[in-house]
């Protein structure tokens, strides 16, 4: 059957036009004149049969229709562009994989160890980009995610399939200056220090204390970071104590950069997973979740 598609001028023309809400500075981005733009913003209208722009006293503005067009539009024109620049980068060569990872284990934990799989499989390449939340693999465009979670969570990603990897253990750790010469310190005493947040693990150190035994008012209270990375950087420069995984902060550690504030890890029921689509792989995936594995294994969260 053949398909009923819109032309590609005609989606970078709309795209642009969406983007700016002007026909104007669509050409003028496009290096088209504003006719040309128009007309075919005006066969794509005719081709999907609703109205994607709506005149005002103070220019064009979108339709609801058109806004949620756009959306989609940009996201497939994004996903083309780097799927066109794969191709040309491979110059025909090799595999490419495209993953997900919590940002800070990409960072501390996996890029320092993708030279052992380069060297494994030369003709791999591993694209990485960040993330922390669960996602519609078919929005991201990507084959597999590092996720840190509960098995809970693993299992409410729909759609999913998942290899666990390794546990998380967790450590509170401070600048050596924080400590003022003191070895570590009781749970009880961290009470009275300034406690980083991690944004994505609100309860985080209400969880620590409670496995304490320790009832902490202000478990909650102190700033909030994004990042593992972002906290790691707080507590160096001695803004207070960040509860870490102990696997992002060995370098810290062994530099004396930071310190443990108080020798009482906690591991619960979070762990790293490799999670991808329930569908066939690649080969090129298919390797890469192997090496992987085979580094969990042989490194695991201590």
């Amino acid at each position: 059957m053949r398909r009923r598609l819109p032309s590609t001028q005609a989606l970078l023309c709309f795209e642009a036009a969406a983007r700016h809400q002007s026909y104007t500075r669509a050409a003028q981005e496009l290096a088209l004149t504003q006719g040309a733009v128009s007309r075919q913003v005006a066969a794509l209208e005719e081709l999907v049969g609703v109205p994607l722009f709506k005149r005002t006293q103070h220019g064009m503005v979108l339709t609801a229709a058109g806004a949620d067009y756009a959306r989609q539009v940009g996201q497939r024109l994004d996903a083309l562009e780097r799927d066109t620049l794969d191709v040309r980068s491979r110059q025909g060569q090799g595999d490419r994989i495209a993953i997900a990872s919590v940002p800070t284990f990409a960072v501390r934990w996996l890029i320092p160890r993708l030279p052992q799989l380069a060297r494994l499989h030369p003709q791999l390449q591993v694209h990485l980009e960040a993330r922390s939340r669960p996602f519609l693999f078919s929005e991201l465009q990507v084959e597999a995610a590092i996720f840190a979670g509960t098995p809970e969570q693993v299992r409410q990603w729909a759609g999913t399939q998942a290899d666990w990897l390794m546990p998380e253990e967790v450590l509170p750790v401070c600048s050596p200056r924080l400590l003022r010469g003191s070895r570590a310190l009781s749970p009880a005493q961290l009470v009275g220090l300034p406690l980083l947040q991690q944004s994505t693990r609100p309860e985080a150190w209400r969880q620590w204390f409670d496995a304490q035994g320790v009832d902490a008012e202000q478990a909650l209270a102190g700033p909030r970071y994004e990042l593992f990375s972002m906290q790691a950087a707080a507590a160096e420069a001695g803004l207070g104590v960040a509860l870490m995984p102990t696997l992002l902060v060995q370098e810290e550690l062994a530099s004396g950069r930071l310190v443990v504030a108080c020798r009482r890890p906690l591991r619960g029921q979070r762990g790293y997973y490799l999670v991808r689509p329930e569908a066939q792989e690649r080969p090129g995936l298919a390797a890469f979740k192997g090496w992987l594995l085979a580094q969990a294994a042989e490194k695991p969260a201590s």
